[in-house]
């Protein structure tokens, strides 16, 4: 192996552009490892070791920046990090050593970094059918904003999107569809960018349909994005924002009375839920949420377990007691 005199933090940028060309990863992933690993190089900063290369990084100071991340790392927020998010900045430094690896820098095996043992993982969050409802008829579709938010959160319920996807969505990708009048009674049929820049289809049911048109027909402008933030004056600023979205979502789910806590992920949760509780198969369920491995999908085993169980009482000859 090549025996570099850089300095480990001289490889984010090179590393960056690997994770974005070779491997194809999302600009939110990309966006995170900048993250996580700015705060393993600003720790070797801290600690004095700023110029530490490849060849020097030790399992020893891999433990150290595990007990930080545990103990002291606190997020902008002011909060510590949980068993999970220390793990994600330990897989995102086991990523840029398998990179160094690849390229033949000395550097530690990245299997020397252990992740934190996490509790069994609890029950995906989502909703019952008449929680959805709820909130859907929340807004006052008698304002733009209204109509914006009935919109996305349609959007959401009938095609199972990620929110990454659905903020870069763009007029233009639904003006055919969104036209033709011929198509008001049938499920629209949409090819989007998703995870990893995999091409992928989704499915706008007509209800969601008509809550996309009548929020379009509100608006005189010839702005690109789809969903806009009508406040900003900056159109560089236009795109309504994933943070934006969350806290709509948030503020509706409050006004329906939902104690539990709704994201954009706990209606995709719920999309795939709906789907399977209805008798869609595990593997359909996958292409439609755009999972690269079916075991990704199989968390949705609290409708699967029971669909089985219920299938195994209604057909299963041995269910009488014996007397």
């Amino acid at each position: 192996m090549a025996k570099s005199q850089q300095p480990l933090r001289s490889y984010l940028l090179p590393f960056l552009d690997y994770c974005e060309i070779e491997k194809g990863l999302s600009s939110n992933t990309q966006r995170n490892y900048r993250q996580y690993l700015r705060v393993f190089f600003a720790w070797l900063e801290k600690t004095h070791h700023g110029d530490l290369r490849p060849r020097e990084l030790t399992a020893k100071h891999v433990w150290d920046y595990r007990l930080y991340l545990a103990r002291n790392y606190k997020t902008p927020s002011g909060q510590y990090l949980t068993k999970k998010s220390q793990n994600l900045y330990l897989i995102t430094l086991r990523a840029l050593l398998r990179y160094l690896a690849e390229r033949d820098v000395e550097t530690l095996p990245s299997t020397k970094i252990k992740l934190a043992k996490q509790k069994d993982e609890e029950p995906i969050a989502f909703l019952e059918r008449h929680e959805v409802e709820a909130m859907l008829k929340r807004p006052d579709t008698a304002k733009p904003e209204g109509l914006r938010g009935r919109a996305i959160m349609e959007t959401l319920f009938s095609s199972g999107m990620r929110i990454a996807e659905l903020v870069a969505l763009d007029v233009e990708q639904l003006a055919p569809l969104m036209h033709d009048r011929q198509d008001a009674e049938r499920t629209l049929e949409l090819p989007i960018v998703g995870k990893g820049k995999h091409i992928r289809t989704i499915f706008i049911s007509p209800r969601a349909a008509h809550w996309i048109r009548a929020y379009l027909a509100t608006r005189g402008d010839d702005l690109k994005p789809l969903f806009i933030n009508s406040r900003s004056r900056n159109p560089e600023q236009k795109r309504l924002t994933p943070r934006a979205i969350q806290l709509m979502i948030a503020k509706y789910a409050r006004l329906s009375g939902l104690s539990k806590k709704v994201t954009p992920h706990t209606l995709r949760h719920t999309y795939a839920t709906d789907l399977l509780s209805h008798g869609a198969d595990l593997r359909s369920v996958q292409e439609l949420l755009g999972h690269k491995n079916v075991s990704t999908t199989q968390v949705y085993t609290h409708v699967t377990n029971k669909r089985l169980r219920d299938i195994h009482e209604q057909f299963h000859g041995g269910q009488d007691i014996v007397q």
